[in-house]
């Protein structure tokens, strides 16, 4: 008896593997917020591109929105108004997503931390052992 656990050496292993898989989990949740945000990027430079269009518009100038399959006359300064409003809430939702996305690497830098700190721990234990059993 050297006072040596046979089970010793799985134990780790399970909990470096459940680290690794939580890494994996985060990671994808990171993709996930980064194609949402450019998504969301996308759009914002669609609602900019309308929005400066508009403000290119004469007076007179006549408008229409897509109802369905329908197009139905819209007063200018509505639909110029409906595009501010819709460019306020894709900024809102960016800032959401940024919020997102800095929380995301935050979890896998730490995550990334205890995983190599539980590598570092599990490779010191098996050389120990090694040196045991060399003796």
């Amino acid at each position: 008896s050297s006072g040596i656990n046979a089970e010793w050496p799985l134990r780790p292993g399970k909990q470096l593997q459940s680290e690794r898989e939580k890494l994996q989990v985060l990671q994808k949740e990171f993709q996930k917020h980064v194609t949402t945000r450019q998504q969301f990027d996308a759009q914002l430079n669609e609602n900019d591109l309308v929005l400066s269009e508009f403000n290119r518009l004469k007076k007179n100038a006549e408008v229409y929105k897509l109802v369905g399959p329908v197009l139905v006359k819209q007063e200018v300064t509505e639909a110029i108004s409906t595009v501010k409003k819709r460019i306020t809430f894709i900024k809102g939702e960016l800032e959401r997503c940024d919020t997102n996305i800095n929380g995301s690497e935050e979890k896998q830098g730490k995550c990334r931390e205890s995983l190599a700190k539980m590598q570092q721990q599990y490779q010191q234990k098996l050389q120990a052992m090694q040196q045991a059993v060399a003796k």
